[in-house]
């Protein structure tokens, strides 16, 4: 029996979110430029990158988070060596493919050395287009690693000014700024409502929720969060004999839906996580008075979530962890990181000591983006679940 969709306004929500999540071909991203003559869109890797700033130049902040479980790879292993993840090789397929052809330019945020070879790579694939590594800051001095992240924004914003013929002044990036941080108000009413209530908020539609703002306007995004969050509050969902878990390492390369549907009926909510952390990067409302590329750069140094990719010798990703564990109120905590990713690998055993060290159960697996076995790991997902329910522990 199929679901009337104009009589379940929430279906509606979430069946939107996923065809945007579905969009290989970036037909929505079309359909703006369709929309507006002049327009441009310009395309960006996980995990971070200043949104605002395209968005002031008047461009549209397009996430390519690769082709996931939906595109066959014909073309892109080619490319790389047999040991690296797996989003590269579905990123160039999209680009060989024509399928990021929509896209006016790409920034390649300084993740990892494969996103650094990627980078390259586009430029020589698509040398007729824009094409920046963005290096961010790893020394958080305000004077140092702050100056050259300001040089940094100015040099996009420059960039992509010239493609879009709309020069990023001062006024027009605090406007940017408060309209991403309205975005983020409503992104973190949806964190709020599935930590208290995570049988409001599966998994997947989380996700999905979160993976539509990489393909829409954001004050259309903010519209959509809405949406959801008003028709999941009223909802009649009751809650499952479920524990309450926090995930790490899935910040880069994306896990599958069926995975996160894998993991919840196994028995776990995920009441916090890093999936698509870039939405959510800097989880506070940025300064929208004074400066704004002091601004963003003071965000960045200053507020910006822990992540293996970045190095903050003052705030120690495993002692945050813990805390973040005490303050969801997690049972436990899955670290699931992509195969051959090596900032997650590499920050694994830290983080896993400061568990143990903590007496926080935890248990760890890998995945791909195309991952299609899922029995494995939803048996181990549920023995983990389930030896927390009977001993408290895993």
């Amino acid at each position: 029996m199929t679901t009337d969709l104009q009589t379940d306004p929430l279906t509606a929500v979430v069946a939107r979110a996923t065809e945007l999540y579905e969009d290989v071909e970036l037909q929505s991203v079309r359909d703006w430029k369709a929309r507006g003559e002049g327009r441009k869109a310009i395309g960006f890797l996980p995990i971070y990158v200043p949104r605002e700033v395209i968005h002031a130049a008047g461009a549209l902040p397009v996430g390519i988070m690769g082709g996931g479980d939906q595109l066959e790879i014909v073309r892109g292993d080619s490319y790389f060596q047999s040991y690296i993840c797996h989003l590269p090789r579905s990123v160039i397929e999209m680009a060989v493919s024509g399928r990021l052809d929509a896209l006016d330019g790409f920034l390649f945020p300084s993740i990892c050395d494969v996103i650094r070879n990627l980078s390259g790579m586009f430029q020589m694939l698509k040398g007729q287009k824009y094409v920046h590594y963005l290096d961010l800051p790893q020394n958080f001095d305000p004077e140092l690693g702050g100056r050259f992240y300001r040089h940094e924004l100015r040099t996009v914003a420059d960039a992509i000014g010239r493609i879009t013929g709309t020069a990023v002044n001062d006024e027009r990036l605090r406007r940017s700024i408060r309209t991403y941080n309205v975005n983020r108000a409503a992104i973190r009413e949806l964190l709020a409502l599935r930590i208290e209530q995570p049988w409001l908020v599966p998994t997947t539609e989380y996700y999905v929720m979160l993976r539509a703002g990489y393909l829409l306007p954001p004050d259309e995004h903010t519209s959509l969060l809405h949406e959801y969050l008003e028709h999941a509050r009223s909802s009649n969902r009751r809650p499952l004999d479920n524990i309450r878990v926090l995930v790490r390492g899935a910040f880069c390369e994306q896990p599958p839906l069926a995975l996160l549907r894998t993991i919840e009926r196994a028995g776990c909510y995920v009441v916090d996580d890093d999936f698509v952390l870039g939405s959510r990067f800097i989880p506070d409302a940025i300064d929208e008075t004074g400066d704004p590329w002091e601004a963003l750069s003071q965000a960045f140094l200053k507020h910006s979530l822990p992540t293996a990719s970045k190095y903050d010798e003052a705030n120690n990703a495993a002692d945050l962890l813990v805390q973040r564990v005490r303050d969801v109120r997690a049972d436990g905590v899955l670290l699931m990181a992509p195969s051959f990713c090596d900032p997650a690998l590499l920050d694994q055993p830290m983080l896993a000591g400061a568990l143990d060290k903590a007496d926080i159960p935890f248990t760890s697996f890998k995945y791909s983006e195309d991952t299609g076995q899922f029995q494995v790991i939803r048996e181990q997902a549920g023995t983990f679940a389930d030896a927390i329910k009977l001993w408290g522990k895993a």
